[in-house]
């Protein structure tokens, strides 16, 4: 059964792109592997720093982000506990291989002047705080950290626990299935109106007309070392 099974990239909004990388970098020991102007987004940055080879953290920077004040409660919530608007996302932690490791991230992370907290037992993990590192041995055994309290307090049924414990299986029809008509009691992106024509469009027309394949630095063969520096800006930015 077709799922998501990693995180790709999860993007966080920033106002001040460098700084980020610099923290993410040294503090974390990520290696920067992308930093390109956003596909489709007007004058927008977009940087990835890795995870693993197919997982990233990373940031978009527009060009009106550091206009917006940052605001506990309302943009984040300012401490893993706290409470911000939905939406929001409230915590982020990211995964180490081992309890030892948890221990070398504390040592690297409090090099850096800022404060660790841990290795903290959670019984389905091992974290550090306040900036969340992470370490499982097991799979969460769903049997032991559903609370049924919980269940009841959120308004989940039996059945509906049923359900979201055994999702349907379903092998898809190959990519047969139409997009729907819009319809705004659903999940939409923020768009103008002029732009929501493109919900409409056919699949193949929205692959060929919103793709952009190239990275924005092409490379020769490896045997000659050099890299093409053909300039693309007037690419860059560019709006659908």
């Amino acid at each position: 059964m077709p799922k998501p099974n990693d995180l790709h990239h999860l993007a966080i909004a920033t106002g001040d792109i460098k700084t980020q990388i610099e923290f993410f970098s040294d503090a974390l020991g990520m290696e920067l592997v992308a930093l390109y102007w956003m596909h489709g987004a007007d004058g927008c940055f977009h940087g990835f720093l890795k995870l693993h080879d197919k997982a990233s953290v990373a940031f978009v920077q527009t060009p009106d982000n550091h206009k917006i004040p940052p605001e506990i409660g309302v943009t984040h919530a300012g401490n893993p506990t706290g409470s911000c608007a939905p939406g929001t996302m409230q915590h982020v932690a990211l995964n180490v291989e081992s309890e030892a490791d948890l221990l070398a991230m504390r040592d690297r992370i409090r090099s850096r002047g800022i404060q660790v907290l841990g290795p903290i037992d959670h019984g389905m993990c091992k974290s550090n705080l306040m900036l969340e590192l992470s370490t499982s041995t097991e799979a969460i055994d769903a049997r032991q950290w559903i609370d049924p309290e919980v269940v009841a307090l959120a308004g989940i049924s039996a059945a509906e626990l049923e359900r979201y414990m055994h999702p349907s299986r379903e092998v898809g029809k190959g990519g047969a299935v139409q997009q729907p008509p819009y319809d705004p009691a659903k999940p939409n992106p923020t768009m103008p109106e002029h732009m929501r024509a493109v919900l409409s469009w056919p699949d193949e027309q929205v692959t060929a007309m919103l793709s952009q394949n190239e990275p924005p630095v092409r490379i020769t063969p490896a045997a000659s070392g050099v890299r093409d520096t053909t300039d693309r800006s007037g690419d860059r930015g560019r709006a659908v």
